[in-house]
């Protein structure tokens, strides 16, 4: 039988339970379990797909073309496995699948309820997406308290009573402010989250106690004797991200594990270990993390940064970290410098400044926002020699450059931002047309590519048929194949009909690749993306 972890969160939203989620799962797979992640989102919307970035983030693409929370991203960056669409589940999805139930008659004149066809919804998702695995992590959306996890927790306690209460346990995640004004890490918010969770039914078996600093022992007693559960199983969760800490969330599976929390797991549970854990492989990658011998500094020509006064860069969260894996891998201190593509729109001299860099990374994106500003960073660093990577949208922007300044199109453009340009060298895809709705509709998940052979994407790649995930509704137009490849624009790379063109590259420049795809989907700390991994090695070249 399925064993079940579920993970809900306290006081605020963002508070870290996606990573102690990504954490729990892969201390259970050291332990040798096979171990399945479900991602419920409590919002209507029936996925990620039509979501802002600048609002929820990253949209993570699964291999079977899923656009999900990107807390998927840390579950698979963790356990280094795919994760398939099924395992998010949202509130739009439970509702539309009941009201297109019901108007096909499939309730046979019922009067369809909350109770019992909602939770029965829902209930049915989580079986089937941990078929075949023994230890599910559940992790809700929001925080304990929000009126809209009300039926997720409903049902989590009416599963519990049909699996028992020594399948399922519940993992607290909440945080402990220390006000400005007192310096005193306070309990009262901890405290309300957990009645909160009481009043649904729910015990917390675990409470991971988020914060700038970690717990002491006064606070840990006084939320033992709130909780009413044992003090071993409060652990402190101190920041690991930010000024003075290690900055890096992959030392959360090791700092845990100081606490032995996989065989408290284990123990609530009721389940021996599979096998002991072997950490040294993991823990070698960490330590060049944190004491590395070299400088990069890379800059991530964006759009998605600004929202209100803050500037929020979880829409590039899985570029940010694949950089991180291949600067670990090749033993690189990595500093990140996101600059918004619009100021070089306002002020063109500006973009003489990423002569500074090492290298300078274009990602994906939708819209006119800040495109003129994009493509003149990509002309600066294709004229500059300075290494470049582009992904998606980097790779359409570089097409239109080199459309115009190289090939000497006049006002070459892609038909997504000029529909009546004079030289439409990006063009939507014949079959995205006539397609109407916006949600999952465009060109989604892994699609094969076959790499050209004597080119570097080929050589980086060491194999000539490579998947990569997508995310896109618009490529280069066949019609300009020709004349581009004629200037020196190497389509390296192209889909299995030979139609759609994958990767290009320039072969004299220091490193100059761009991809439709969306590479950064498949990194991990202890296997890298290899674009990420030979667009960091170039980078370092740099001076």
């Amino acid at each position: 039988m399925t064993k079940f972890i579920v993970v809900v969160g306290g006081v605020i939203s963002g508070v870290g339970k996606g990573v102690a989620t990504a954490s729990i799962g892969r201390i259970m797979k050291e332990h040798g379990f096979s171990v399945t992640a479900i991602k419920i989102d409590p919002y209507i919307n029936c996925d990620a797909g039509t979501l802002r970035p600048t609002e929820h983030g990253e949209v993570w693409v699964t291999e079977d073309g899923g656009e999900i929370d990107q807390d998927l991203g840390n579950y698979e960056r963790f356990l280094e496995e795919n994760i398939p669409k099924r395992n998010n589940i949202t509130t739009g999805q439970i509702y539309k699948t009941l009201i297109e139930k019901e108007r096909r008659g499939d309730f046979l004149g019922e009067t369809v309820q909350f109770i019992p066809h909602i939770p029965d919804e829902i209930k049915s998702r989580i079986n089937d997406a941990c078929i075949g695995k023994d230890i599910c992590l559940i992790e809700i959306g929001g925080t304990v308290g929000d009126f809209e996890n009300i039926p997720f927790l409903f049902t989590l306690k009416s599963l519990e009573n049909q699996v028992g209460k020594e399948n399922i346990i519940y993992v607290l995640v909440t945080y402990m402010p220390i006000p400005s004004h007192i310096e005193e890490m306070k309990t009262k918010p901890t405290q309300t989250a957990i009645r909160a969770l009481n009043e649904m039914g729910i015990q917390p078996d675990f409470i991971l106690c988020r914060g700038k600093r970690a717990l002491d022992e006064p606070r840990k007693k006084k939320i033992e004797q709130y909780a009413n559960i044992k003090s071993e199983n409060i652990i402190s969760m101190p920041d690991v991200m930010g000024e003075g800490t290690p900055n890096t969330l992959y030392i959360i599976p090791l700092n845990l594990e100081k606490e032995e929390f996989g065989k408290k797991i284990l123990k609530s549970l009721k389940l021996e270990g599979k096998k002991q854990p072997e950490w040294e492989t993991w823990q070698m990658a960490v330590n060049k993390m944190l004491a590395p011998s070299k400088k990069l500094d890379i800059a991530i020509v964006g759009k998605y940064l600004d929202i209100g006064d803050y500037k929020l860069t979880d829409s590039y969260i899985s570029i940010k970290e694949a950089l991180k894996h291949a600067s670990a891998k090749n033993d690189a201190e990595l500093n990140i410098s996101w600059i918004d593509s619009k100021e070089f729109e306002k002020n063109p001299e500006k973009v003489n400044e990423l002569k500074q860099f090492n290298g300078i990374i274009v990602p994906g994106g939708f819209g006119s926002l800040g495109v003129e500003g994009k493509i003149k960073a990509i002309q600066f660093v294709r004229e500059n020699n300075i290494p470049f990577l582009g992904l998606c949208f980097g790779l359409q922007l570089a097409v239109v450059e080199f459309a115009r300044n190289v090939c000497l199109l006049e006002e070459a453009n892609s038909t997504e931002i000029n529909q009546n340009a004079n030289h439409p060298v990006i063009d939507i895809l014949p079959w995205q047309k006539n397609i109407e709705n916006k949600g999952g509709t465009m060109r989604l998940g892994a699609y094969k590519a076959i790499l050209k052979d004597g080119t570097r994407t080929r050589e980086i790649y060491g194999t000539k048929e490579i998947y990569e995930r997508h995310r896109h509704r618009y490529e280069i137009n066949p019609k300009y194949h020709n004349i581009l490849s004629e200037k020196g624009l190497v389509l390296s790379g192209t889909s299995e009909d030979n139609i759609l063109v994958e990767f290009i590259e320039l072969p004299n420049h220091k490193f100059f690749i761009a991809t439709q795809a969306h590479p950064e989907f498949k990194s991990c700390l202890l296997h890298p993306a290899p674009l990420f991994d030979a667009f960091v090695k170039a980078s370092l070249t740099r001076e």
